[in-house]
């Protein structure tokens, strides 16, 4: 199976993503976590995205469609995967759907996760992120145990500059430019069933919805 989650920047995405892939037994595949992994490590394509995420701007589809076919052919064509933050425009979505018609794959099911503007800017205000393994808290919600540290491995927490107020301001504004189309996209798709999920909600009322909209 193959599962789209869309949604504006700070919706939950990653979190709810990665807890469906457990339950279901999926890979979990960020384009944000590939290419941050990618920078750390110093390669090619890493030194490329940096400037564009460091502004909240979006990373040319060259670079981003050709780290996601590396990944999926990583991960076999049988995989099951559930696409966070991927795609993102309409010549993405129509480059995903070239590689995965490759493998004799499609898109099973995507899933837009809503929430209020303030309810997305509170929660990427308070984001912070792990230095060295990634693992991302929330000062408000989800707060590592020591201020400052990382529960997983003790590292330091950052704040990201592409969570930055002025940053998030310009990412959400992108996303309505040009994400939002690829709902008008998958719903004209046959055979492509597009659900809609609150993502202002508990962590378990949301995830509960999404397993409920992957099983219809």
């Amino acid at each position: 199976m193959i599962v789209i989650l869309l949604g504006p920047p700070g919706v939950g995405k990653g979190t709810q993503g990665k807890i469906l892939c457990e339950a279901l037994g999926l890979s979990h595949l960020s384009t944000g976590d590939l290419l941050r992994a990618a920078r750390r490590e110093g390669t090619e394509l890493g030194q490329q995205a940096q400037a564009f995420m460091d502004r909240g701007e979006l990373v040319p589809d060259g670079v981003i469609v050709g780290r996601v076919r590396e990944k999926l052919e990583e991960l076999g064509p049988d995989a099951g995967v559930v696409f966070d933050g991927f795609p993102r425009t309409v010549p993405q979505a129509e480059a995903l759907d070239r590689a995965l018609l490759d493998i004799a794959r499609k898109v099973d099911r995507v899933i837009v996760m809503t929430a209020d503007d303030a309810v997305l800017v509170r929660r990427i205000s308070g984001r912070r992120s792990c230095s060295s393994c990634g693992t991302i808290y929330n000062v408000f919600t989800s707060p590592p145990a020591q201020e400052g540290a990382c529960d997983t491995c003790g590292s330091e927490l950052t704040h990201r500059k592409d969570d930055a107020p002025e940053t998030v301001q310009n990412r959400r504004e992108v996303y309505r430019e040009l994400t939002e189309p690829l709902v008008g996209h998958y719903e004209r798709a046959p055979g492509t069933p597009v659900v809609t999920v609150d993502g202002d909600q508990a962590v378990d009322d949301v995830q509960t919805a999404l397993r409920s909209a992957v099983s219809r």
